[in-house]
């Protein structure tokens, strides 16, 4: 009988090490999806600076344009 509790105890230890390597795998994936959404936003961030410039530019190049057709208020 004395070797029944320690091989329950076994037992248990066993599946908790079995949940940690899931956990693990599961922590492990997260994290790479997580570097893929940091990638894509720092994409998308970046093309949305480069889209504000195109504007300032176009609304400069439409000013001056005004300002030669005496179209400016």
């Amino acid at each position: 009988m004395t070797d029944e509790p320690d091989n329950l105890i076994l037992e248990h230890l066993r599946a908790i090490r079995g949940d940690m390597a899931k956990l693990a795998d599961g922590m492990q994936t997260l994290s790479a999806e997580m570097t893929a959404i940091r990638q894509h936003f720092s994409g998308v961030v970046t093309i949305q600076e480069h889209d504000h410039s195109d504007i300032a530019a176009l609304k400069l190049r439409l000013d001056r344009i005004e300002k030669r057709l005496d179209l400016v208020d």
